[in-house]
């Protein structure tokens, strides 16, 4: 099991076919298999040039491209660690992590050179560009064939306690995550994916790695945009797409929407968050031959252990109430609802959910504190609530960890709470999702000022709001903000945030 094994099945069965196409306006880009096996082959010999031996760390700054798979599986094929970076995140979140991981090279795409010149006193910097002129003087590295139990790549979550915690994800787990989808899913190799979900999530990155096991065509986009995004479906034929409701209601409500010329969509995966029954009823309208499925899944499983299955979407099952369900566990997935000991909780009754498997990492890069809290007796501990009915399907309950999801990304509370704290005129801050019609969930800061600053309550929400993209990407800053005189707290001195919830008026 090793991440380049697709590529050289491809590469045998149909060398000729189109095995890549980037799709910006004015700059499109195709590869053939063995285009794109050349590519591989010399610019893992460029990072080895470059002083990146089997096992050292490659960062990852890009927009979905065909340079940036390149990259990924030129660390592959090298027998390196990918580690892709959030392009969204600010300098200080960049650079802890290039830091955490001990990167051996960054590479950045075109769109993020100015955040790379923030890091280059850190860890050598090469753009895209620069590697793949070099390459073109290299003959083609053989491939190392890594793979099993090997990292394949780090990728960093959001912290619970203020910091990001690098994700180690195998060959393995990934393969495992993979065989998972593809054992409950059609995944054809003439299919042609869209990789709209950014390849530093392991929505995309997974998405990835299944469509070259099985041979498949991507299409990227460097970022999603409605309009673009339902020309390339139109364009290209696209067959497969992986979206988050937020990027669904785009397209739907995009003003060159037009549904007969989009029929070319046959499978449409959602997940992230939950979609309103109102918005399924549309796409289903919109696309009636498609297969919709939902899919529940983290990073440190590799992508998703449970799928609801096309057939509960339709009208016709929506009597058997598993609409709302993540499904049943996928094939080589265990999944559990467990009490505060770990014991198994009788169906119906919530509690944690917790999953074994092949696809779940072995555990938080140089965390071993925080590896051994979530891996106990050979379950991952998600952290997220929910029960599980007779027939096996998992529904939801809430989100044991405080984080919010606003547009498909995840927010830690606590990050967003340092940055406020500090601040020289806040002395406390909690950190709450709200609901929004737009994104789901959106970010809402209550805070308590210092009695002896000089901050007017009616315009501080500015200020704080200013303060915080210096340091935080701006999904993660707080949308609203509201002050008061003091934190509800627990008899053990907790935020009762149940109580800020309540309270929250919109």
């Amino acid at each position: 099991m090793y991440l380049t094994q697709g590529l050289h099945r491809a590469l045998q069965r149909h060398p000729g076919k189109t095995a890549l196409r980037h799709l910006a306006q004015g700059d499109e880009r195709h590869w053939t298999f063995a285009q794109f096996a050349g590519r591989v082959g010399r610019q893992a010999a460029a990072l080895q040039a470059r002083g990146v031996t089997p096992g050292e760390r490659v960062a990852l700054l890009a927009a979905n491209d065909d340079a940036l798979i390149t990259l990924l599986t030129a660390c592959w094929w090298l027998g390196a660690v990918a580690c892709p970076l959030n392009i969204r995140w600010s300098v200080p979140e960049l650079r802890f992590a290039v830091a955490d991981c001990g990167a051996r090279l960054l590479v950045a795409g075109a769109q993020c050179a100015a955040q790379a010149t923030g890091l280059a006193d850190m860890t050598p910097v090469a753009t895209c560009d620069e590697l793949a002129a070099e390459s073109e003087r290299l003959a083609p590295l053989e491939d190392t064939r890594t793979g099993g139990d090997a990292l394949a790549a780090l990728l960093y979550t959001g912290g619970t306690t203020g910091r990001s915690k690098g994700v180690a994800l195998t060959h393995a787990n990934f393969w495992a995550a993979a065989m998972t989808r593809g054992a409950e899913l059609n995944n054809p190799p003439d299919s042609v994916s869209l990789l709209v979900a950014p390849l530093f999530h392991v929505a995309g990155l997974g998405r990835l790695v299944g469509q070259s096991i099985v041979g498949g065509t991507c299409a990227t986009l460097p970022q999603f945009r409605a309009e673009g995004a339902l020309a390339a479906i139109e364009q290209h034929h696209i067959s497969d797409i992986v979206v988050v409701p937020t990027m669904l209601q785009a397209l739907l409500d995009a003003p060159g929407f037009d549904p007969a010329r989009l029929q070319s969509l046959q499978r449409i995966a959602f997940g992230a968050a939950p979609m309103p029954p109102d918005l399924l009823d549309r796409a289903l309208a919109a696309w009636p031959r498609a297969e919709f499925f939902q899919a529940y899944g983290l990073t440190e499983t590799a992508g998703a252990v449970c799928i609801n299955l096309p057939a509960n979407h339709r009208p016709e099952a929506r009597a058997l109430g598993r609409l709302r369900s993540v499904g049943r566990a996928g094939l080589g997935a265990e999944i559990r609802i467990v009490d505060d000991s770990g014991r198994e909780l009788p169906r119906g009754e919530v509690g944690e959910i917790v999953v074994r498997g092949p696809m779940v990492t072995r555990g938080y890069w140089r965390l071993p504190e925080a590896t051994a809290a979530a891996l106990r007796n050979g379950w991952f501990h998600t952290g997220d609530g929910g029960h599980m009915d007779a027939e096996g399907y998992l529904f939801i309950a809430d989100r044991l960890k405080d984080m919010i999801i606003s547009g498909g990304e995840n927010v830690y509370p606590a990050e967003v709470e340092a940055a406020l704290r500090s601040h020289p005129a806040v002395a406390d801050a909690a950190v709450i999702g709200v609901p929004d019609a737009r994104w789901g969930e959106a970010v809402h800061a209550v805070v308590v000022l210092r009695a002896a600053a000089d901050a007017d309550p009616a315009t501080v929400g500015d200020t704080l709001l200013a303060w915080c993209r210096q340091q935080l990407a701006g999904y993660k800053c707080p949308r609203s903000f509201s002050v008061t005189d003091a934190l509800p707290l627990s008899a053990a001195g907790k935020v009762l945030k149940t109580v800020l919830r309540a309270g929250y008026r919109p």
